[in-house]
């Protein structure tokens, strides 16, 4: 669809009572320079514009449309609007698909009567375009108009209450565009998404997301994100969703809604958040800096207090502080005199404050340095009852280090009541970020850091397109599933089926000792004890096959291979994203540990390494505490042939499961030391 008149009209159309005259209200308090045309059957006038009885006595065909009569007016309503020729509306009325089936049946009315018309919502708060000063908002807002030729950003919500509580922020954020999406009907967040993007005021966009309206346009999306330079940020809240349903894998237990769509996300170079305030804090940055090219970060303050906060802060996070060579420290030595101990994060102590020439060359060493963000720590005395002409000294100061080595740099804020809105504002204009609080700085410079290293890798190959599979599958035995998965090119220990116990005991003699014994058609079968363990003669085989042939009347004798560590693999079906690829600890460790990562297939050789080497096992791959190195090579294959395994049968599989990968030492390979994998029925 065609968004451009709606998005950016220059005339408004206000239908309806209430909610249509504040619209008008709106649009007069931030100056819009449109036409403004209330339509109102009785009133002739609305907030001292003349109104229109009925939609055929406007004098042209409206840009834009504020629909605000009831659920059941509103189809005529809009049908109306689409045979004058209307850019496009807004739906305000509840009551929809959201509702009941009644509702249901009127979302389908609406969205015939609107045709080729975009129409956002229904259950939709509307929109603030801020850059037009147009606004399609039936409510109070917090934002200010954007002054000709400057930029902002862009937030799209699909929780109206939300998308008001961010026009009302106060921590220097320039708006472009506040967008609700409602239902979705017939304009989707994707869609908009591109749309705002396009915008050359638009510098940075953010996305309030409760669920994908399109994943194909979301990696449209992600293109468009990288071709502009223009960074999307999105707090994608469902965390708390149950995992996903699961009759018999061990990965489909481990692997949620929220695992998978932040695998997604990640994948195609999106920032994700997880609060707020950082979302908020997110875009100030983005929209200032752009990506940022590494999580290098220096930190400088008056206080070895506030020096010990933002490091312990950055504990466990991918922004780091690295320590300064001696070179590094020679300059800021020189600065600051021999009392004080120069270190990253620096306490360049009291006695410097208030000396310009002293602070200045002092964050100038720090600057020149050449980190990814500088931070200077720096709150603000209380604006009635203090004087704060000395931290003015400070900005200064720093502003001037910035401009002269060309750097990025950030005021961080301990608590965000001791920094006055209008200084984030004019801090902004002088090209600084004024961060709200610590852990707030270090989080999203890590997202903008984020951001750069997805942008510098390839983008990504689409996500696979599956089809719906019937409800019932067929769960392949370990034998078959690991000669399936051995055809592909994954390894397995020598193994074969037997039937009876003189079987287990001929065939173990062509076998290398210790061997395993397990019963087949168990999915879990350490719970139901249907293992046997480092059996070395005939007599332990005779002893283990008579108690599992109790279990099963056919059992699986392998040889059981050593290993360094092992790992869980397993491939899920996603109705949104396709094949979902899981590694982690394996055996019981996943269980007890939940140490996972998710990816999307296919995924790339480099990104598999680098999951592997993120687990909280990896210590055990890498050598540790003197033992040797684990061969990563052949575990990187082994996943990769799974993953093909996956690709070839993705018109069949529902899960998969090797639990565990058995990893040996450098050049000693792997082993899939059990297998599960479920096919769809065929009927």
């Amino acid at each position: 669809m065609r968004l451009e008149r709606v998005l950016r009209p220059k005339s408004i159309a206000a239908i309806g009572g209430l909610q249509a005259g504040r619209v008008v209200e709106q649009c007069k308090l931030m100056g819009y320079e449109g036409q403004i045309w209330p339509v109102h059957p009785v009133k002739s006038e609305v907030h001292g514009l003349p109104a229109y009885k009925s939609i055929e006595d406007l004098p042209g065909a409206p840009d834009a449309a504020f629909i605000g009569v009831n659920r059941h007016l509103t189809i005529e309503v809009v049908r109306q609007l689409r045979d004058l020729g209307c850019g496009g509306g807004v739906c305000f009325a509840a009551g929809f698909l959201e509702a009941d089936e009644a509702g249901g049946e009127l979302q389908s009315k609406l969205i015939e009567a609107a045709g080729e018309m975009p129409v956002l919502g229904p259950n939709c708060y509307g929109y603030i375009n801020y850059a037009d000063g147009a606004l399609l908002w039936p409510d109070q807002q917090g934002g200010k108009r954007l002054d000709s030729g400057n930029t902002g950003v862009a937030i799209i919500a699909q929780s109206s209450n939300i998308a008001i509580n961010f026009t009302m922020q106060k921590r220097g954020l320039p708006l472009s565009y506040i967008f609700t999406v409602g239902n979705q009907a017939l304009v989707g967040i994707s869609e908009l998404a591109l749309n705002l993007l396009e915008d050359p005021r638009v510098t940075t966009l953010g996305i309030y997301i409760e669920g994908f309206d399109s994943i194909s346009a979301f990696e449209d999306l992600a293109q468009k994100s990288r071709e502009l330079n223009k960074p999307v940020v999105i707090y994608k809240v469902g965390k708390s969703e149950q995992a996903q349903a699961a009759a018999v894998s061990h990965t489909a237990s481990l692997v949620g809604s929220h695992a998978v769509s932040s695998a997604f996300l990640e994948r195609n170079g999106f920032g994700q958040v997880d609060s707020i305030p950082v979302f908020l804090e997110t875009l100030k940055l983005l929209h200032q800096y752009g990506p940022l090219h590494g999580y290098r970060v220096s930190s400088m303050s008056c206080s070895g207090g506030e020096a010990s906060i933002i490091a312990d802060s950055a504990e466990k996070r991918k922004v780091f502080f690295p320590d300064l060579s001696k070179a590094q420290k020679a300059p800021l030595q020189k600065a600051l005199g021999s009392l004080v101990t120069i270190a990253n994060p620096l306490d360049y102590h009291t006695y410097s404050w208030g000396n310009r020439d002293v602070m200045q060359a002092t964050y100038s060493s720090m600057a020149a340095i050449g980190f990814d963000m500088n931070y200077l720590i720096i709150d603000f005395p209380h604006p009635t009852r203090c004087d704060d002409w000395e931290w003015h000294i400070a900005v200064d100061a720093f502003e001037a280090a910035l401009k002269e080595n060309n750097a990025n740099g950030a005021f961080v804020v301990g608590m965000t009541e001791n920094i006055p809105e209008e200084y984030t504002e004019n801090y902004r204009e002088r090209g600084i970020v004024s961060f709200f609080g610590i852990d707030e700085a270090l989080h999203a410079t890590e997202v903008a850091a984020d951001i750069g290293l997805a942008w510098r890798k390839n983008h990504p190959v689409p996500v696979m397109q599956l089809g719906t599979l019937n409800d019932s599958g067929i769960t392949l035995d370990e034998a078959a599933a690991k000669q399936d998965l051995n055809s592909m090119g994954v390894p397995i220990p020598a193994g074969l089926v037997v039937d009876s116990i003189e079987a287990a005991q001929d065939y173990s003699a062509s076998l290398d000792s210790p061997l395993v014994l397990k019963a087949l058609g168990i999915a879990h079968k350490t719970e139901h004890n249907a293992v046997r363990l480092n059996l070395s003669s005939a007599e332990e085989i005779h002893e283990a096959a008579t108690d599992l042939f109790k279990l099963s009347d056919r059992l699986y004798l392998e040889t059981m291979k050593p290993a360094l560590a092992e790992l869980i693999v397993g491939v899920t079906r996603d109705p949104q994203f396709g094949l979902v690829l899981t590694i982690g600890s394996g055996g019981i460790l996943v269980e007890l540990l939940k140490d996972v990562i998710t990816l999307l297939i296919p995924s790339q050789r480099d990104e598999i390494e680098t999951a592997v080497l993120t687990l909280k096992s990896a210590p055990l791959l890498k050598g540790y505490r003197g033992k040797p190195q684990a061969d990563i090579d052949a575990t990187v294959d082994a996943i990769l042939a799974i993953q093909q395994y996956a690709i070839a049968n993705a018109d069949s599989l529902i899960e998969l499961d090797v639990n565990p990968l058995l990893i040996g030492a450098q050049g000693e390979g792997v082993f899939a030391a059990d297998a599960l994998i479920v096919l769809e029925e065929q009927k």
